[in-house]
């Protein structure tokens, strides 16, 4: 007999500590968008609002994405998978593969790599490294992520890889592993060109690998200035100036406005913020600060399944025990908008009862949460302990006994 028991309308009856990650990078996503927006002319203040799980939300920027870290639920999207001029966000990925060459032990933070006259007179943001001097590899990150250095970039670049043009190819090769469909990479610094892209949920993408993968260097990120060659520059990241977040990115161009990535963490739950296209450094803060906090007031997480808990016992027929735990297989974290813990439902479904022999692990059923919208999510239920069919005796006492019962 097939049973499908309710567990409850409401999951705030049934929250349970949670403690796994999930895997970094926002769980829905959607079809490619369409091309590069034309590099031409700079955005204008956008007028249509961004998607939210609670409604339409105004927002000035162009392109918006923000994430909690720990779920990877989509908090807010606007344009979030059209492909936009990144400008120094593009940095990111450049910061990423350098932590990886450290994590691999092909770089070490004390190394010290030589200075091109390429990388010298490259434009833009500057930390003013020596022509055909040397820095060090940590010098050179303080450099790229604080001070949005483009001549950084390249020094790191060389030292990896040889050349600028090898390292990109680095660059695309990880961004197509992390599955970020919409972002292609030209070179190391987001220097203009046309086919350099990326998307406001790709910038979200690997701004969550940043934190999750590489702990160790985030600190990087949240250092609020920089003194090199005895120049002092701030933090182009106004919000982690202010305390407000702990990184991650800027960036400016005419063709893509000016661009955030910044994280934040607030009563344990953090959040993630890609946003592009705004008017003004001024209106990058203030927008900036004013979405996180409408974030952590809108939002929560709601830990529904701990993995290993016993959801429940199903009856066994013709085994040696008369029941068996049925144990979830993960946790399960939502976030959702404040008070809508009553609209997720948690139900189970399984065969009713359970045909002995049963091994521990086998999946026998799985728990279904729905709910307006939300994805529905299913989570295999397994036999949390082996149980042995009854021997020839025992299963004919438990037929008659079962024919007893019926008169």
């Amino acid at each position: 007999m097939h049973t499908r028991r309710f567990l409850l309308a409401g999951a705030t009856s049934f929250l349970v500590s949670a403690t796994a990650l999930a895997a970094p990078g926002a769980r829905r996503r959607h079809p490619a968008a369409s091309a590069v927006a034309d590099a031409g002319a700079p955005p204008p203040v956008a007028t249509t609002p961004a998607n939210s799980l609670i409604g339409p939300i105004d927002t000035v920027a162009r392109w918006a994405c923000i994430i909690d870290y720990t779920t990877g639920e989509v908090i807010l999207e606007k344009a979030a998978d059209e492909r936009m001029p990144p400008s120094s966000l593009t940095k990111m990925m450049t910061a990423y593969v350098v932590f990886g060459m450290l994590r691999a032990g092909r770089l070490t933070l004390e190394q010290m790599l030589p200075v091109s006259e390429k990388a010298w007179r490259m434009q833009g943001s500057k930390m003013f490294v020596p022509v055909h001097g040397s820095v060090s590899v940590a010098e050179l990150i303080q450099g790229m992520v604080i001070q949005s250095g483009n001549d950084a970039c390249i020094v790191l670049a060389e030292g990896v890889a040889g050349s600028e043009d090898q390292f990109v190819s680095l660059m695309n090769t990880q961004a197509a592993q992390m599955g970020m469909t919409n972002s292609h990479f030209l070179n190391v610094t987001g220097w203009p060109m046309e086919g350099h892209y990326m998307s406001a949920r790709d910038v979200a993408t690997i701004a969550m690998h940043l934190i999750h993968d590489f702990p160790e260097y985030y600190h990087f990120f949240s250092e609020k200035s920089f003194t090199f060659n005895k120049i002092t520059q701030e933090n182009r990241n106004a919000l982690v100036v202010k305390g407000i977040a702990d990184g991650l990115k800027t960036g400016h161009t005419d063709a893509g406005g000016f661009g955030l990535c910044a994280s934040a963490e607030r009563g344990g739950n953090r959040v993630v913020m890609a946003l592009n296209g705004l008017p003004s450094s001024n209106v990058r803060a203030t927008e900036g600060e004013r979405l996180f906090e409408w974030s952590f007031v809108n939002f929560e997480n709601a830990p529904l399944i701990h993995r290993g808990a016993v959801m429940d016992n199903a009856p066994v027929w013709l085994g040696q025990a008369h029941s068996v735990p049925l144990v979830a297989t993960r946790d399960v974290t939502l976030t959702l908008p404040h008070g809508w813990q009553n609209r997720v439902h948690v139900s189970m479904a399984y065969d009713s009862p359970v045909p002995a022999p049963v091994t521990m692990g086998q999946q026998l059923g799985e728990v279904v949460i729905t709910g307006t919208g939300l994805a529905e999510i299913r989570v295999p239920l397994v036999a949390g302990a082996s149980v042995p069919r009854l021997g020839v005796m025992g299963r004919a006492v438990a037929v008659l006994g079962q024919k007893l019962g019926h008169g």
